[in-house]
C-alpha cells in the first residue's frame, strides 16, 4: 500500500491527469500512517510542491490529511497506556474519553482529566499516544526508497548529498517515536520563550508520560482554518508571533521544530500563539552560531556583500557556478528581512520551491569540480522554510519582520 501511495503522489508530481491522481492518493494515503500519510499532509500545505494547474484538485482532495488521520481501536490505546504508565487506566486518570481529538501520522490525542503536581482539583490535559503497530509500520517507510525519495523531493534536496539526507530523514523520524524526547525538547523551546505573552507552549506532564505517551496541559484556540478568516489585525499580530518562534528558536535554541503543519498552531486573541507537537526537531551544529547569526545581522542592516560573505561560510560553499546559485537563493529566501516589511504570497513561497529545485537539476549537471556537498541539515531547514511561508503566506498580511528580528537580537 504504501508504494501505491508513493505511485500516486508521483502522477502528480509527474503532471498527470490531476483529479484522478488526487483522488487516488486521498483514497490511499487517507488509510496510511507514518510517512506515506506526511507525504501527503506536506504537499496539501507547501506550496509549489504540486504543479500550479494540479494544486487546487489535489489540495481538495487531500485537504483532510491536514486535520485527520486513522484512528487505533479504544482497546488497544487502553491497553498501550495502562502497560507504559503502569496502572490501569481509571486509576492514573479521573476521566478519560475515549474518541480521540485529533489524530496523526504516528499518534493520536485524547482528553482526559489528572490530578497533577501542585493542584487540587483534576486538571484538563491531552493526552497523545502512539498508533500500536506505528514503530514496526515507520521502520517500514524507512526501507522503502520510494517513501524517503518523495520526502526529498518536497524537501528539494533529492540531488544533493543524498545519502547523507537519506539517513537524516532516517534519524529525525525514528526520533518522532522517542516521546520521552519530545518532551525534553518542548520544556526546552518553553524555556526559550520564557516570559514571552504572545508564546504558549503546553507544560509537560512527567509523571502521566513515558517512551510512548505524552501528557501536556490541554490548551484550546482557533484553528489555523479560523485563523485565516479573522481581522487583519489579528492575522499581522499572529504572523509577528510565529516569526518570532521561529527564528528565535534558531538563533538563540540552536535548533527548529521542523514540522510546520497547519494543525500545530492554535490561535487565541491579543496575537497568542499556541504550538504543538514538538516530535520532528533539528538541532543546528554549534559551530553555525555564530555564522547564523551574521547571516541574520547582514540581512537585517541590508548589508549585500556581508550577507554574501556570511552565506558562503554558513553553507560551506567554493567558488563557481554553484556557489552563485546557492547565495541567490539564500539571497531570496531572506527577502522578508531585506525588504522589510514584506507581505508573504503563495506565489513567493512556491517561487522559492521551484528556485531550490532548478538548483538542484543545474548541481546534478555540474562537473564534480564545480560542486560541493550541502549541509544534511538543508533537508528539514527546507521542511521548515517550504512549510513555514506557506502558512504564513495565507494569514496574508504585510508585516514588519526585520523589526521583530531585531527586538529580541537586542
Amino acid at each position: 500500500m504504501v508504494s501505491v501511495g508513493a505511485r500516486a503522489g508521483l502522477d502528480l508530481l509527474g503532471n498527470r491527469d490531476a483529479h484522478s491522481s488526487a483522488e487516488r492518493a486521498a483514497e490511499v494515503l487517507g488509510t496510511l500512517r507514518g510517512l506515506a500519510a506526511k507525504v501527503g499532509q506536506m504537499a496539501s500545505y507547501v506550496d509549489g510542491v504540486i504543479p500550479e494547474q494540479h494544486r487546487s484538485a489535489y489540495e481538495t482532495a487531500m485537504g483532510t490529511l491536514r486535520s485527520a488521520a486513522p484512528r487505533s481501536p479504544f482497546p488497544e490505546v487502553k491497553g498501550l497506556i495502562e502497560a507504559e504508565l503502569g496502572g490501569s487506566l481509571d486509576s492514573l486518570f479521573h476521566s478519560f474519553e475515549e474518541q480521540p481529538i485529533a489524530s496523526a501520522s504516528i499518534g493520536q490525542v485524547h482528553r482526559a482529566y489528572a490530578t497533577v503536581a501542585g493542584q487540587s482539583a483534576p486538571q484538563e490535559v491531552a493526552v497523545k499516544v502512539q498508533h500500536p503497530g506505528i514503530v514496526a509500520a515507520l521502520e517500514s517507510d524507512l526501507a522503502n526508497a520510494s517513501i524517503l525519495e518523495q520526502m526529498m523531493a518536497i524537501g528539494g534536496t533529492r540531488r544533493f548529498n543524498s545519502k547523507g539526507m537519506l539517513e537524516m530523514i532516517r534519524t529525525r523520524f525514528r526520533e518522532e517515536l522517542d516521546y520521552r524526547l519530545e518532551a525534553e525538547r518542548q520544556r526546552a523551546f518553553a524555556n526559550i520563550h520564557a516570559g514571552d505573552p504572545t508564546i504558549r507552549v503546553p507544560s509537560v506532564k512527567d509523571a502521566l508520560s513515558s517512551g510512548r505517551v505524552l501528557t501536556s496541559e490541554f490548551v484550546r484556540g482557533a484553528s489555523f482554518e479560523q485563523a485565516v478568516s479573522a481581522s487583519e489585525a489579528d492575522r499581522r499580530a499572529w504572523a509577528e508571533t510565529m516569526w518570532r518562534f521561529v527564528f528565535k528558536g534558531n538563533l538563540f535554541g540552536d535548533m527548529f521544530n521542523a514540522d510546520p503543519h497547519p494543525g500545530n498552531y492554535l490561535f487565541s486573541d491579543g496575537g497568542v500563539v499556541t504550538f504543538l507537537d514538538y516530535g520532528c526537531v533539528q538541532p543546528i551544529p554549534a559551530a553555525n552560531h555564530e555564522l547564523a547569526h551574521a547571516v541574520h545581522r547582514a540581512a537585517l542592516a541590508r548589508d549585500e556583500a556581508g550577507f554574501r560573505e556570511a552565506g558562503k561560510k554558513l553553507l560551506g560553499t567554493k567558488p563557481g557556478p554553484l556557489e552563485a546559485l546557492v547565495l541567490r537563493y539564500l539571497r531570496r529566501c531572506f527577502e522578508p528581512l531585506f525588504v522589510s516589511p514584506f507581505r508573504m504570497t503563495r506565489e513567493y513561497a512556491a517561487s522559492l520551491v521551484s528556485d531550490f529545485k532548478d538548483m538542484s537539476s543545474a548541481a546534478f549537471k555540474m562537473d564534480a569540480q564545480h560542486t560541493f556537498p550541502m549541509p544534511t541539515e538543508i533537508l528539514f531547514m527546507n521542511r521548515l522554510q517550504f512549510g513555514f511561508y506557506s502558512v504564513l503566506a495565507r494569514l496574508n498580511v504585510e508585516v514588519d519582520y526585520a523589526e521583530i528580528e531585531s527586538q529580541f537580537l537586542k
